[in-house]
Parts: C-alpha cells; structure tokens; sequence
C-alpha cells in the first residue's frame, strides 16, 4: 500500500468510526505511530480530519456528514451538561423550534414539563422524545427524509416554517467560526436552519467545542445572529471572549 492509498484507507476509517486514535492506525496499517501522524497532519491540511491528542476525527463537508448514531456516542457528558444549559435559557418563551441533531434531542428531553410549550421540529427523534409530554403540543415540519439525521428538508419544511414566529430556537451546527458563522454540509439542511434564524426572537447555538473553528459547506447565519453560545469547557477562555466580542452570551459549561 502506497502512502496516498494508506491516507485514503485512513479518511474511510476515520469516516466511519467517528475517531481514530494514532496507535489503533499504526497497527491497523502496520505502519510507526510517526507515519500516521505524518498521515493525519496532511488530511488536516487538506480540511478532512481535525487531530486531538493521541488521534482525529473526520471534519464534515459537502461530501460527508457524521449519521446521528455515530453523534451519540461522542462527547456524551459534555452534550448532556450543554444540553442542560441551554434548556435554562428557555424563559418565558412559550414556541420553541429545536433543531436537528443529538445535542438538540437532549435539549427537547431537559425542557420542562410543567408549563405548556408548543415545539416545532424537523427531527423525529426530537418529536418522539417530547411525545409524551402532557403540556408540550409538537409540530413536526413536513418534507423529504434524511435517513442519517432523521429531519425533514426542502421547500416543504422551510414553507411551513416560514409561517411561524418563534419565540426561540435552539439551533444546532456542524461548524461555527467567527469568519464564516454557522455552517452545515446540505444546502437543504441549511435552508431550514436560516429559516428558523430567520423566523424566531431570540436564537440559541447549542454545541461542543470540536466545532468552534469548524467551517462546513453551507452557511446559513452569523455569529452575531446568536443571543447565546452555550458550549463546554474544551472551549478555551480567549476564544469564548472572542466570540463574546461579536455579540452573544458565550456559556462554557
């Protein structure tokens, strides 16, 4: 195996696991842990991997997108404390539009279930989650499927949405930078997403650390769009305050 073929064989697996540590490569490949670093460093150059300590894991682009069951199996704890966090912002806001996505599904699960809210949503686990809530109404956005996030797309879930005001939406993203703002790797994905920006009076960007300096395919908001930022510790100080420069609330939890 030649090194371009070996990297190749590296973006699959990275791809498809969710993560790789650099010794579980080095023996996959038969290679030293130097070559596979070497290895990560060039797919990290060219915008496919982003490297942790000890490993990587793949960056999402207009050509790959992580399914929503390989998101719930990274970063639990911290999800769930952001999760939490965010749910406390609700307010007094009586509509909610939650977005797509396993940090939002945790999201729908922390919200109260002791006062009437009516929730709009895309995604069917976010439905389902907040299904058997006694006081919560749930209306679910019509459209094409997407079978790795379960949510709906395309002009019938953006001309639904278009029809409400909401108090506040819990947006979600696969990537947030202060340069290029919130972006998502479908431009159908997108579209939705603008739409609830759009639409609601206050905005929520819910999501870990790994995706701060993440750019993805299609952007669909500004950082100075948000109110809020609540996101975990992994987040440095420095770069929260500059976040917090562009306008909204930067909670590290």
């Amino acid at each position: 195996m030649d090194t371009e073929e070996r990297r190749r064989e590296i973006l699959q697996l990275v791809r498809r696991t969710g993560s790789a540590e650099v010794s579980a490569l080095a023996e996959e490949f038969a290679v030293a842990k130097e070559t596979i670093r070497r290895d990560l460093h060039v797919l990290e150059e060219h915008g496919m991997v982003r490297r942790t300590h000890g490993g990587a894991y793949p960056v999402e682009s207009s050509g790959f997108e992580t399914t929503l069951a390989v998101r719930t199996t990274r970063h639990l704890p911290q999800k769930t404390r952001i999760a939490t966090a965010a749910a406390k912002l609700l307010g007094d806001a009586e509509t909610v539009f939650i977005d797509e996505g396993f940090t939002p599904q945790l999201i729908a699960e922390a919200l109260p279930r002791d006062r009437p809210l009516t929730v709009v949503t895309a995604s069917l686990p976010v439905a389902h989650a907040l299904a058997g809530a006694q006081h919560t109404t749930v209306l679910v956005l019509g459209g094409r499927l997407r079978g790795g996030t379960m949510a709906t797309v395309d002009h019938w879930a953006t001309r639904m949405l278009a029809g409400f005001v909401i108090d506040l939406a819990y947006i979600g993203a696969n990537g947030i930078s202060r340069e290029h703002g919130l972006t998502t790797p479908d431009p159908a994905v997108s579209a939705v997403k603008a739409q609830a920006v759009c639409g609601a009076r206050r905005r929520v960007f819910a999501g870990v650390h790994t995706k701060f300096g993440a750019v993805s395919f299609a952007r669909f908001a500004d950082v100075r769009d948000i109110e809020a930022i609540v996101t975990d510790t992994g987040l440095p100080p420095g770069e929260a305050q500059r976040y917090t420069l562009l306008g909204p609330q930067v909670i590290r939890v």
